[in-house]
């Protein structure tokens, strides 16, 4: 690499994860020691012919019962899979800028692709820069991708974009990232559930039923030095324990190697990590439908009051027939689906919006595969001050306030 490449890098890293200054970025070696080879890891989850099941069937085997599934035939259509190579993508937008982190006071770490791709082609990080970019939509230079995937019809009736494209919590993602890059455990917020399509490379997920409590999934902190957050470090410490007779048999991970031109579904309240084996190129999108729309709305009107009262407005109009399900929720009892605090910290959508108020742990941050730790959402591409709240709160606090997540 050119010493400007390496300087841009380098700063990038500096911002991103000032913790590692010191201690180093390659110092556990994994690049050597971790085995990525996708041949090797478990895979058992369902696999569906999504060009043979209609959305009835869909909702009924999978989105009602709440299970993971990754739907094949979905994308062949996508010009995102003759266009977005490592070569194109780095000639489209060489000089265009991706989020793919945020610093210690909730600034955006943005990288131009040009020296994106020289770092993932030549990084060996134990858990390295990885672009999550939601407002890739929103920008005159990089909205074209949008053009080149088409959101399946099975997830096209997203309630949400009721709530208009301003207020409504982040929940469309650029991802792109090297090997050990990934996302630590999580539940997506806000109740939503999540489709992540893989254009490039292969993503190791494991998945785990809601009901399993936080301190049984989640790495302790006394155990996960450097990388309390990662993917590298739950793969390296967690799992080893849910393979073990020891592990609860109601909480064992569904698992999955999901290759290029598959999409994977993510139910309403699942436990889910993803880690890059290789090169990886994807779109990731939350959403609410009408199957978990008293999920959402539950968690919705405890976490965004704002947003839900503008939301209920714009549903009443335009989706009337929505109402009774809505009026039947009862807010005073509990949904039966878990909120996970690291996930809605994990990234600035109440920031970004006129919304910015919460009154629960599930305040909407977050996002699928989902949004990785130390990442924000970013939803309108700025930059934002520092709340007086995160200079009050303490340490744990200001950690989760800018970490950042993903199906």
């Amino acid at each position: 690499m050119d010493r400007r490449t390496t300087k841009r890098i380098a700063t990038a890293k500096e911002k991103a994860r000032p913790e590692l200054t010191n201690f180093g970025w390659n110092t556990l070696h994994l690049s050597s020691r971790m085995n990525l080879d996708p041949q090797k890891c478990r895979d058992t989850i369902d696999r569906v012919d999504g060009s043979k099941i209609t959305y009835e069937e869909f909702v009924e085997r999978y989105e009602r019962p709440k299970k993971p599934v990754i739907l094949t035939n979905l994308l062949n259509d996508w010009t995102a899979n003759q266009k977005w190579s490592l070569e194109r993508l780095g000639r489209k937008y060489r000089n265009q800028k991706f989020k793919c982190g945020e610093d210690n006071d909730g600034y955006s770490v943005k990288m131009k692709m040009k020296y994106f791709i020289e770092y993932l082609k030549r990084n060996t990080d134990d858990s390295p820069l990885y672009i999550f970019d939601s407002s890739f939509g929103d920008r005159h230079k990089t909205k074209k991708l949008l053009d080149d995937f088409k959101v399946p019809d099975f997830f096209a009736d997203d309630l949400f974009r009721y709530a208009s494209e301003r207020k409504r919590p982040p929940y469309r993602w650029f991802v792109m990232g090297s090997a050990r890059s990934g996302t630590g455990i999580h539940i997506d917020p806000l109740g939503t559930s999540a489709w992540n399509a893989l254009i490039v490379g292969h993503k190791r997920w494991c998945l785990i039923p809601t009901q399993a409590p936080k301190d049984l999934v989640k790495v302790t902190r006394g155990e996960a030095g450097k990388h309390p957050d990662e993917a590298v470090t739950w793969f390296s410490i967690m799992y080893p324990r849910t393979q073990s007779p020891a592990w609860p048999a109601e909480f064992k991970p569904i698992e999955a190697v999901q290759r290029a031109g598959e999409l994977m579904f993510v139910p309403s309240g699942w436990w889910h990590l993803v880690l890059n084996l290789d090169e990886t190129i994807a779109v990731t999108q939350n959403f609410c439908s009408v199957t978990n729309l008293p999920v959402v709305w539950h968690k919705t009107v405890r976490g965004r009051p704002k947003l839900a009262k503008h939301w209920l407005r714009s549903l009443r109009a335009q989706r009337p027939e929505l109402i009774p399900t809505i009026d039947a929720v009862q807010l005073d009892r509990p949904v039966g689906v878990q909120s996970d605090s690291s996930s809605s910290d994990s990234s600035s959508s109440s920031s970004d919006s006129s919304d910015s108020d919460s009154d629960s742990n599930d305040s909407g941050k977050g996002g699928t595969e989902s949004v990785p730790h130390r990442m924000g959402a970013d939803s309108h591409s700025r930059k934002r001050k520092p709340s007086p709240a995160s200079s009050s709160c303490s340490t744990d606090c200001a950690n989760k306030m800018r970490r950042s997540r993903s199906k």
